[in-house]
């Protein structure tokens, strides 16, 4: 019996289902292969702390809820790890640039001290941020100089409370804004340590371009990159659904971070220790020890000295995320 030739509607629809498969199905799918592939294999034996390992700490550290057994737990938590330094969230600063530091910091100083006599040789930086103005709504624009000068003068006065950094955590800060590159510039000249928390390095080449501000274009990081003397990934919320391909899009991360930062910045990649089940973020595949994993796979056999993994974040930090970072990062086999 012959055949009945399709209707012009029917036609134009496996058209389109065509068009998906093949400009989205197919290259995603691509993709998702590529990042098994980037998992797969035994990391490197010299694939280990090199003692530049990082811990972002939440507000109760400076503004008096903690006790002094509460540092002597996390110096017990910090033992035969590779954590040097501590990002300790002392904001968050107001839109225009400004801190009240009695109202906001009144224990930094008090922390400071406790930690340096608990755990000697601690580099203990102040973590300042704030929601970057995307359009029009409420928030710091990094494009306003006298926004950037109080920005500046506050991180100043932080530093009077005795920390020996400044680390900064604007988002949603968008690849190639010369703000923010204006921001680390003028921050740079006060003398101190500065470190910041990184968008993730855009995998595809085109992602960057989308208005939603979630990836850095690899140029853009080595610019962000060649301003700071730390530079941590924040490689979480990635939509990915399983810790294969989490892990190898960490791997793929680090590889681009150290393509592109100067051999002269630390460059850290972050560790989602904390439990979230959302689209951006699916807890069972986002795990630590998927995290160590990829890292240690996008190292390699690099000898790189200044290269850590920095969890995120202290108060939401399982024993198990804890155990994971030691085994897969800090124990020698």
């Amino acid at each position: 019996m012959k055949r009945r030739p399709w209707s012009r509607p029917r036609r134009i629809t496996v058209a389109v289902v065509l068009a998906i498969v093949l400009l989205v199905v197919a290259p995603l799918g691509t993709y998702a292969i590529s990042l098994r592939v980037q998992y797969a294999g035994d990391p490197s034996a010299d694939a280990r702390t090199r003692g530049q390992d990082a811990l972002w700490l939440g507000h109760a550290w400076v503004d008096g809820r903690k006790t002094a057994a509460d540092v002597t737990t996390l110096a017990d938590h910090l033992k035969d790890t590779g954590i040097h330094d501590l990002y300790v969230h002392t904001g968050p600063l107001e839109h225009d640039g400004s801190l009240p530091l009695a109202k906001v910091s009144p224990k930094a100083r008090w922390f400071v001290d406790a930690m340096h006599a608990a755990v000697p040789g601690i580099r203990v930086q102040a973590w300042l941020g704030d929601v970057v103005r995307p359009g029009k709504n409420p928030g710091m624009n990094l494009d306003d100089p006298v926004v950037r000068r109080q920005v500046v003068a506050s991180a100043e006065a932080v530093l009077q409370q005795g920390f020996q950094g400044i680390h900064y955590d604007f988002e949603p800060v968008r690849s190639g804004s010369k703000g923010y590159l204006a921001v680390l510039d003028e921050t740079r000249a006060l003398g101190t340590t500065l470190s910041v928390a990184a968008a993730q390095i855009d995998p595809l080449w085109y992602l960057h371009a989308i208005p939603i501000e979630k990836w850095w274009s690899q140029d853009y990081f080595r610019q962000v990159a060649e301003r700071v003397d730390q530079i941590a990934v924040m490689t979480y919320d990635t939509a990915m659904p399983l810790e294969s391909l989490y892990g190898g899009y960490v791997a793929k991360q680090t590889e681009l971070a150290l393509e592109v930062a100067p051999t002269a910045t630390d460059v850290l990649i972050g560790l989602p220790a904390y439990w979230e089940n959302n689209p951006a973020h699916w807890g069972h595949a986002e795990t630590v020890s998927a995290a160590v994993r990829g890292a240690r796979l996008g190292l390699g056999t690099s000898d790189r000295k200044n290269f850590g993994l920095a969890l995120y974040v202290d108060f939401a930090a399982t024993d198990a995320d804890w155990t994971a970072y030691r085994n897969g990062w800090c124990l020698q086999p």
